[in-house]
């Protein structure tokens, strides 16, 4: 499907700043200055897809960010089984002018994890004629790879410590692929090829309250947490977006369908029209993408650590200046204003269909 796209003026910041997700060469090993990579960010998108809506508004930036020349889009991973999951991907990339960006889904992953808005059938939505509302580029969704596989062949082509993961749901497929061996795209196991390919995973995921409490998308995979907890390289840098900062950030159903008013065929809006819904959506998983792509001006980060994982799924950070890990910290109400503001300046603009 033919589509215009029509750039309003937006309130997206073009600077990449990366001064947090780089190690410097005494604690890490990192390569010098002169070598590291310094391009756009390269971005792998990780989602726990069809359970809520923040994931599509974070893809929304994804694919506004790449139009604008700030970032490339290298692959969508999906951590939450089920092959409509991928379907409803393959519309967002279709729609969206980018149907060339690959997917992986995962295998064997949570059974069944709790859905909080299921929009998943709406990937096969009919209009009044009884033909598809929404185009897809993909005929056989049992074909594609599975997400950790898609990681291994991703990275491996990719500059060395290029790579910017942002991880929005489960760490299913990171755990797979951290868990991974030698194999026909890189001799190197999973652990090794992260090492050498990733420069920063910004994680959605944990919560730094005091006491300690466990965060939905840590728990409901606690499995894979621990490997992943227990495997991740120490000289590759985390952001974490823990759940308290994008909690306080709500878009409302109405919000959202007010400022789709330009069409009505967009896949968020017929989430809204088309199913019961909360009244707002919190925007955590967008926090994460903002970060990875405009770097770090706009938030408040903790000092560096480490974090680890308790036998209740509560992540504990101790401080420490060779740690690898970082948080961002809650923001003011002007900041959360601002920060929502920035998410629907992308929804309220034009594209043609």
């Amino acid at each position: 499907m033919k589509r215009y796209w029509v750039l309003a003026a937006i309130l997206l910041c073009g600077a990449c700043v990366f001064t947090s997700c780089t190690l410097s060469n005494e604690d890490s090993g990192t390569p010098s200055e002169e070598e590291a990579y310094t391009g756009i960010p390269l971005v792998i998108f990780d989602t726990d897809l069809c359970s809520s809506t923040d994931d599509l508004f974070a893809m929304e930036l994804l694919y506004n960010y790449e139009a604008q020349g700030q970032c490339e889009l290298l692959g969508i991973v999906i951590d939450r089984e089920g092959e409509q999951n991928a379907a409803f991907a393959d519309v967002m990339n279709t729609y969206f002018g980018r149907a060339d960006v690959p997917i992986g889904f995962v295998r064997n992953g949570i059974d069944n994890p709790r859905v909080f808005i299921d929009y998943a059938p709406l990937h096969a939505l009919k209009d009044s004629e009884g033909n598809l509302m929404f185009s897809h580029s993909i005929s056989d969704y049992t074909a594609l790879p599975d997400g950790w596989k898609l990681y291994r062949q991703l990275l491996v082509s990719q500059p060395d410590h290029s790579v910017s993961i942002c991880s929005t749901g489960f760490v299913t497929c990171l755990a797979q692929l951290l868990e991974s061996e030698a194999d026909d795209y890189s001799p190197l196991n999973g652990v090794e090829l992260v090492r050498q390919k990733v420069k920063c995973l910004y994680l959605m995921g944990g919560n730094f309250h005091t006491p300690p409490v466990a965060e939905y998308n840590i728990e409901a995979g606690f499995k894979f947490a621990k490997v992943f907890f227990s495997l991740w390289p120490r000289d590759v840098d985390i952001l974490f977006s823990p759940s308290e900062v994008g909690g306080n950030l709500y878009y409302s159903g109405e919000m959202i369908i007010d400022d789709i008013s330009w069409t009505d065929i967009h896949p968020i809006k017929q989430i809204y029209l088309q199913l019961p819904h909360d009244t707002y959506q919190r925007m955590w998983d967008p926090l994460a993408v903002i970060q990875a792509v405009e770097g770090d001006e706009h938030f408040t980060l903790s000092e560096r650590g480490s974090v680890t994982l308790t036998t209740k799924a509560e992540t504990v950070f101790t401080p420490s200046a060779t740690g690898n890990c970082r948080y961002q910290l809650r923001g003011t109400a002007s900041w959360n204003t601002q920060m929502l503001e920035k998410i629907r300046t992308v929804t309220k603009q034009l594209r043609g269909v």
